[in-house]
């Protein structure tokens, strides 16, 4: 019986896998489809006398996440379709085909695509609209084609993809929130349990937070993205306000990495140094606690509540930590706490330290 429960067990475990990315982007697949399908027979429906791929071509590539995306996708590929067209026609109304003439209209093509970007990198697009009337047998027909498929395909996907199974900002950023939370508490307790633990675990600390940084930079830019997208999803308009302020705090928890940095660099850079063992060892005894407190302000900001509260008996600690050691050693390792503290609740009037002469 326990042979025959060990071997469901991974078709279990797969089965959850399979129904979970189904839940995931089950939806946007489903998106797609019906965008490829209305823009279909949208162009069908214009004329089209031969079957309009480039017309379902646009969603395929435009919609990849939220409506801000589809839009400057759609956008970015019927400006790069219409400047490539006449790219191609323009070269070969003056150049016969050959090897010298293909490369160029590439190059024409990826000089015009860097101009025609939307908010992206550089457009292909044109280069490979050109490349493609240049193949062509016909190709004043085929560029003529192309233009009014893509555009007409352009068109449907920018007026659908707000409306069919648009992305929540709402639930989205709480996600990304909770994941900014966790990076930078582990990153801060993490350094304060690295200030005891010996040279190689702080630089193994500072690896560990330079990757809870990159985490909470590449959060804060999905948190961005998401923003945006609430502009163009009237489906969800009543959570804007909400919105609004977890895109804040999401970018003031992206603004507190450089102290968590510093910090980090500052543990590795004293961990081990015999000449500072007595120092050191009265900072591991009021590190930790005060990295908990800071932790816990960290956690009100992006749980949305007012992290004042919890920032009060950190600069508390602080205040007792400064009438306790000041020593110059103590206060390069108060300073990010207090940078963070600011940055979490600035104070009314400027506080800080200026270290002694080491």
């Amino acid at each position: 019986m326990t042979d025959l429960a060990d071997a469901r067990a991974p078709w279990e475990s797969r089965a959850l896998r399979a129904r979970e990315i189904l839940r995931t982007e089950g939806p946007a697949a489903a998106r797609i489809v019906v965008t490829v399908a209305v823009a279909w027979q949208f162009a069908l429906w214009l004329g089209a006398d031969q079957p309009p791929v480039f017309a379902a071509i646009v969603p395929l590539v435009a919609l990849r996440g939220d409506p801000m995306t589809a839009l400057g996708t759609s956008l970015q590929r019927a400006l790069g379709v219409v400047a490539g067209v006449l790219i191609g026609i323009a070269v070969l109304n003056v150049l016969s085909p050959s090897t010298a003439t293909l490369a160029l209209v590439v190059a024409a093509g990826l000089g015009v695509g860097m101009v025609l970007r939307v908010g992206g990198g550089l457009n292909i697009q044109v280069a490979a609209s050109s490349l493609l009337v240049f193949a062509s047998t016909s190709p004043d027909a085929y560029a003529l084609h192309r233009v009014w498929e893509t555009a007409a395909g352009a068109a449907v996907t920018i007026l659908l993809a707000p409306l069919l199974w648009p992305p929540d900002p709402h639930r989205i950023l709480a996600v990304i929130a909770e994941d900014c939370r966790l990076c930078l508490t582990r990153a801060l307790t993490g350094t304060a349990a690295a200030l005891g633990a010996g040279p190689s675990a702080a630089r193994d600390n500072l690896t560990l937070v330079d990757a809870h940084v990159e985490a909470v930079h590449a959060n804060a830019a999905r948190a961005r993205e998401a923003e945006r997208a609430m502009r163009f999803n009237p489906l969800r308009r009543r959570h804007r306000d909400t919105v609004r302020l977890q895109a804040r705090n999401i970018a003031t928890a992206d603004g507190l990495t450089p102290h968590l940095t510093t910090l980090a660099r500052e543990v590795a850079a004293l961990s081990g140094r015999e000449d500072l063992a007595p120092e050191l060892a009265r900072a591991r005894r009021r590190l930790p606690e005060l990295a908990a407190l800071t932790a816990q302000a960290v956690e009100h900001l992006l749980s949305g509540r007012d992290p004042q509260p919890a920032v009060t008996p950190a600069r508390e600690y602080v205040t007792a930590y400064v009438d306790a050691d000041s020593r110059p050693l103590a206060v390069v390792l108060r300073r990010p706490f207090q940078q963070l503290l600011d940055d979490l609740d600035p104070p009314s009037l400027p506080t800080g330290e200026t270290p002694s002469p080491t």
